[in-house]
């Protein structure tokens, strides 16, 4: 074959193939602009369909609407009654747009709405509990309690016996729904064989209205549970700035609910507790003894320290298991942000103030000067 011939070859083979290229950037081209469309097209799509049911369904209506929000119900649950009763447009949106904007302590009972307010009056009005009727009941639950002691004060208020709500919360078929229904809080570490009540210092202490003669125990546990989950929820990422898994700054926080009284007490405490766990040293803290031993003493004894429990942190050297009581909100903040010290050892005086020291000898030395 002639070179001429050859050279016209390459070049006919050079001009397909610069037409093929051009046809793949095109076909290219033409798959990423129409992906591109379909991106915006889809945005503008959903923006305009969130921002259509944020608005009333009917904004010239003035037809009163009644609506029960039952007590423990969770905001997927409101979302799904107001959208059934025609006070909102679409229940998905109303969850996450309430989860966007942090929104939560709603209360339960019956209010009337209608169908011209906005997603955001609507919201306002379940927060401000503008219902209807009174509470039947209104009942506090206080900071660095148990669960039997909550349930006594349930069962004092309300027309439910001790051993019913306590029997409830320790049922663990209930429990594993609870799990599956509040897995943001909830985790298999409550199941462990050696936890004594699975929902101990997960029921949050707080002041409840219920709008119900006799309330369930469900409900009790629900409302409670939301209320725990609504705290939370503001905090997981510093929980996990901290290396903890929820359990463990739950655990954590009760501890520090049984040691300290007040804001700046918890926060020097929590950091005791943390450098303890860092050299590896026991945290030693009585409250886990007598949540151990099951009963409350004044007084702690050597003796009492020997109990073999997962539970005693004079016997583990760790956090214990699980919670041996609920926690106030300063008590979890002081958790994951504890004062930074060089602080080991603490000591309470007859008059409630703490003193702290780095070593074991200015230990020994005040007690030896506040405790007789």
């Amino acid at each position: 074959m002639s070179k001429k011939k050859k050279f016209g070859n390459y070049k006919e083979n050079q001009i397909s193939r610069s037409e093929e290229a051009r046809t793949v950037r095109r076909i290219v081209a033409i798959i990423l602009i129409s992906l591109i469309l379909i991106l915006v097209v889809g945005g503008i799509s959903g923006y305009k369909y969130i921002k259509s049911a944020l608005e009333p369904v009917d904004p010239t209506s003035e037809e009163d609407i009644n609506v029960e929000i039952p007590m423990g119900s969770s905001s997927s649950d409101i979302g799904s009654i107001l959208e059934e009763e025609g006070v909102i447009k679409d229940a998905r949106v109303f969850r996450f747009y309430t989860k966007f904007k942090n929104e939560s302590d709603f209360q339960a009972g019956e209010y009337t709405f209608t169908s011209s307010l906005s997603i955001d009056e609507v919201i306002e009005s379940l927060k401000n509990g503008k219902v209807l009727q009174d509470p039947v009941y209104t009942i506090t639950i206080p900071e660095g309690l148990t669960v039997d002691q909550m349930a006594g004060i349930f069962a004092e208020k309300l027309p439910i016996e001790k051993e019913d709500f306590i029997d409830r919360v320790n049922e663990l078929e209930y429990v594993e729904t609870l799990i599956d229904y509040y897995p943001s809080i909830l985790s298999e570490d409550i199941l462990s064989a050696d936890i004594k009540t699975p929902l101990e210092g997960y029921l949050f202490a707080a002041t409840y209205d219920i709008y119900e003669e006799e309330p369930s125990i469900d409900a009790i546990v629900e409302m409670m549970l939301n209320q725990t989950e609504a705290v939370l929820s503001s905090y997981m990422d510093n929980i996990s700035a901290q290396e903890l898994t929820v359990h463990e700054a739950v655990t954590m926080a009760s501890l520090v609910e049984k040691e300290a009284g007040s804001e700046e007490q918890r926060k020097s405490i929590a950091g005791v507790f943390y450098n303890r766990l860092e050299i590896g040293m026991p945290l030693q803290t009585d409250p886990t003894v007598l949540y151990a031993l099951g009963e409350h003493k004044d007084k702690v004894l050597l003796e009492d320290l020997e109990i073999e429990s997962p539970y005693n942190t004079y016997h583990v050297a760790s956090l214990p298991i699980g919670p041996i009581a609920n926690f106030g909100e300063s008590s979890l903040v002081a958790t994951i942000n504890p004062e930074q010290s060089d602080y080991i050892y603490f000591l309470h005086d007859e008059e409630g103030n703490i003193h702290y020291s780095e070593t074991l000898q200015e230990h020994n030395q005040l007690k030896n000067q506040h405790i007789n």
